[in-house]
């Protein structure tokens, strides 16, 4: 079923939601919530991950949210096995710890739609989760389940083939600067995309992903393992090379000025940009400054529109290249639809295109 034929068949019905989780009051409360709003119902809720297997394949929910961390079987474990019966739609529900984050990036990279970070105790965290449960239960009900099965087949092939050697990182001498913007589904599509640069590529390339602090740096090490440049995340201060992917950290705005000729990551806690820190628009206008460069600029799935002004101000400040995710492998057609509307576009491209076009772009 195409993306648009389920957004068709969702609208107007209620979304049916079954809730996994081992604590009886976080079950209660992603209840209470989500009901709140009156397009959603939780249909059953489950205390672990096999009861939470059994009760997929019974009601057949539109949208799953899934604890990552239940005694017995796991939220990845329970991923796994629905992702391969019954393919689901499944947010994960994290622990803001490091054991927590790693387990997380896995999910999203093995066909999870999103995750939610657990409120680390009662007061202002927890009021604060009920517009983001209820927001990523609708853009998960949203989301086509061809691009979140692809993700799992992906993530296989990666777990067979092992990871790639690297080489040393290229001189800070180099002519040429990615920019990389990346919401919901993300992970996976950055696997891909950095998993299609080849070793010694001689180009820095610089992302935003929406992430909070801890999630970040589990996300460049993964990343780092499957691909064969270095993935890393990134430091204030540290000198661009090339043959190096630097991601924003959680909670940070990521920027670079040049310092006596060297490039130079600029790494801040300014205030929130379009509702994000790290904020798209924020790295993508730096780059665009950095006009002794040929500069190449990139969206791809993800909710909202950080990065589409961005990618507008540097398409009219000298962009080499403009390229967005087409909306069939994007897990949400947000970001990369505002820069479509605002029509700075060069290249609208399927996931599986985008490291051929950069390749081809950036080498040839």
């Amino acid at each position: 079923m195409s993306g648009k034929e389920h957004n068709s068949e969702m609208k107007g019905r209620t979304i049916k939601v079954l809730v996994v989780d081992d604590s009886l009051f976080m079950r209660r409360y992603i209840k209470q919530l989500a009901e709140e709003d009156g397009a959603i119902e939780v249909i059953g809720t489950a205390r672990n991950g096999n009861e939470g297997i059994r009760m997929v394949m019974d009601l057949r929910p539109d949208v799953v949210t899934m604890d990552v961390e239940m005694p017995g079987m796991n939220g990845l474990t329970a991923l796994s096995k629905i992702m391969e019966e019954l393919p689901t739609r499944v947010l994960m529900i994290s622990s803001m710890t490091r054991e927590g984050a790693d387990s997380t990036i896995q999910a999203l990279q093995s066909g999870a739609v999103d995750f939610i970070a657990k409120p680390s105790g009662l007061g202002p965290d927890m009021e604060g989760i009920k517009q983001e449960i209820i927001s990523k239960i609708k853009a998960a009900a949203r989301t086509p389940l061809s691009s979140l099965i692809s993700a799992r087949r992906k993530n296989r092939v990666n777990q067979v083939t092992g990871t790639c050697p690297k080489t040393a990182r290229g001189a800070c001498k180099f002519d040429q600067i990615i920019a990389i913007g990346t919401s919901t589904g993300g992970p996976k599509a950055l696997e891909t995309v950095l998993g299609g640069l080849p070793e010694g590529y001689p180009h820095p390339v610089l992302i935003v992903q929406h992430m909070p602090e801890k999630f970040t740096a589990s996300l460049a090490e993964r990343l780092n393992r499957n691909c064969r440049i270095v993935v890393k995340e990134a430091i204030s201060g540290e000198r661009l090379e090339g043959g190096t992917a630097y991601i924003a950290p959680g909670g940070y705005h990521m920027s670079v000025r040049v310092t006596q000729g060297k490039y130079e990551i600029i790494i801040s806690q300014e205030e929130p940009l379009n509702r994000f820190r790290p904020s798209v628009d924020m790295l993508f206008y730096s780059v665009a400054a950095l006009s002794n460069l040929q500069r190449h600029f990139i969206l791809m799935t993800g909710m909202g529109s950080d990065g589409a002004k961005g990618m507008s101000y540097a398409k009219r400040h000298g962009a080499a290249s403009t390229i967005v995710e087409a909306q069939e492998t994007c897990v949400v057609f947000g970001m990369p639809r505002i820069a479509i509307q605002l029509g700075c576009v060069d290249h609208i491209l399927p996931l599986t295109m985008i490291a051929s076009k950069i390749r081809q772009l950036t080498l040839e």
